[in-house]
């Protein structure tokens, strides 16, 4: 995964939740664009739940998928 690619997933219009799927197993969700951010070679992801931020190297996200959105 590329900085730019992320970077255009992030701001597609409108936004669908993501699942980030990291080559560990891990799967981390991005509920809203706000709660993450790209720099050169990692993804940032601010967990509300746990109050928590993960950091993630691009180099290890394995699969990008799109959830379904919230019904409000």
């Amino acid at each position: 995964m590329n900085a730019e690619a992320m970077r255009g997933y992030l701001r597609q219009q409108p936004f669908a939740p993501l699942e980030i799927h990291l080559s560990d197993g891990e799967v981390h969700r991005i509920h809203h664009p706000e709660f993450s951010m790209v720099t050169g070679s990692r993804l940032y992801i601010y967990e509300q739940d746990s109050d928590r931020v993960i950091v993630c190297s691009l180099l290890h996200i394995s699969s990008v998928q799109f959830q379904e959105p919230a019904v409000t």
